[in-house]
């Protein structure tokens, strides 16, 4: 089984229902997405060819028992699958950090899945595969990036339309430089909705940089 692999790093989880919490970080190389805010385009290309066994060793390297894989897009290498039974095999506390654009029906149940919905200044909110909603549990997550006024409207009446908090915690997250994160905040509790907002821990402490 092959892997493409921009990075391992151990670092602090800087966001959903783990954050704060000591992670290793496993990201796998390559994105089909092409979102407006990204902040880890360093992924789309290059990586190293790896497996999963060599992976398993260096996770192994690190004193921590959770392990999150992202990317890009982890999802678009088929081996990313047999990697996420793997380390839940070994006993890791798993997540796995998804565009929503990709299908999530066969990841390992054990695995936690923070998925995206593309708000519509994403410049990618078509490729929401909307069929994911269904298989989406109390252990998973949504999280929406919201860069405007009129992508918290949209999230805003998704989440009513689709009942988003009833499936699963959900997250909204400010764009770093497109917004203000207090207007968000402001907006979510003008409102009242039933969302966790969220700031990217990470950035606070480091900065955006790599390995991080």
């Amino acid at each position: 089984m092959a892997l493409r692999l921009t990075e391992i790093f151990f670092s602090l989880q800087g966001e959903a229902s783990r954050v704060g919490l000591p992670t290793v970080f496993v990201r796998l190389t390559g994105c089909p997405l092409r979102c407006v805010w990204c902040d880890t385009t360093y992924s789309f290309t290059g990586g190293e060819p790896s497996d999963i066994a060599a992976v398993l060793a260096e996770v192994g390297r690190y004193p921590a028992r959770q392990v999150c894989v992202t990317g890009g897009e982890p999802l678009a290498q088929k081996d990313c699958l047999p990697l996420l039974t793997a380390l839940c095999d070994a006993g890791y506390d798993v997540s796995l950090e998804t565009s929503g654009a990709l299908d999530i029906a066969a990841v390992d149940p054990r695995v936690s899945r923070i998925m995206d919905l593309k708000a519509p200044d994403s410049g990618e909110c078509t490729r929401n595969h909307w069929e994911n909603l269904t298989f989406l549990n109390a252990r998973d997550e949504i999280k929406i990036v919201i860069a405007s006024r009129a992508d918290y409207e949209w999230a805003r009446t998704v989440i009513a339309e689709r009942r988003l908090d009833a499936l699963c915690p959900v997250l909204l997250s400010p764009a770093q430089g497109l917004i203000e994160a207090v207007a968000l905040a402001e907006w979510i509790l003008a409102d009242g909705l039933n969302v966790r907002f969220q700031l990217q821990l990470h950035k606070v402490l480091w900065g955006n940089i790599k390995g991080k």
